[in-house]
């Protein structure tokens, strides 16, 4: 339990509400082609704080809401990031917190099958204030393209 906890302990700086803008590029669907979308991001720890759950709003229809819930496995030494979202989506992520560093990374089917690839890599700015960050797909792993911006702002 140790273990787990001091793996935990970077993610501290997660921890709050913070504002969020997804920018969607002119290729997205047409309900959000070319729009930035403002939501609202909370991050706290959950059960005795061996988990992170993480709970993301958008007022608007067309951007489903989610939660998640991070965990880290000593095992494997690696976190490990449940997604759920309002579409009825579940998808399971490798994650990686370091050196200022977000990803989320799935590359293989899990609850539901695999038809292409994601992947999320935000940078926490030096003040930990703002994750500057953007949303990738694709079919293989050689071939990544841009889905959209998220940026998250930290309001307390």
């Amino acid at each position: 339990m140790r273990v787990r906890r001091t793996a935990l302990e970077p993610l501290d700086v997660f921890i709050g509400e913070w504002s969020m803008e997804a920018s969607f590029p002119l290729a997205a669907p047409a309900s959000i082609a070319g729009r930035a979308l403002v939501g609202r991001a909370v991050f706290e720890w959950v059960l005795g704080g061996q988990f992170l759950a993480q709970h993301e709003d958008f007022p608007d229809p067309d951007v489903p809401d989610s939660s998640a819930i991070i965990g880290f496995d000593p095992d494997s030494q690696a976190y490990t990031q449940h997604y759920f979202d309002s579409r009825g989506v579940a998808r399971v992520y490798a994650m990686t917190f370091g050196e200022s560093v977000w990803t989320l990374l799935r590359e293989t089917p899990d609850f539901t099958p695999l038809d292409f690839s994601q992947r999320f890599t935000g940078t926490l700015s030096d003040d930990g204030k703002t994750i500057a960050g953007r949303w990738e797909s694709g079919t293989d792993a050689s071939s990544w393209e841009h889905d959209f911006d998220l940026t998250y702002t930290k309001e307390r």
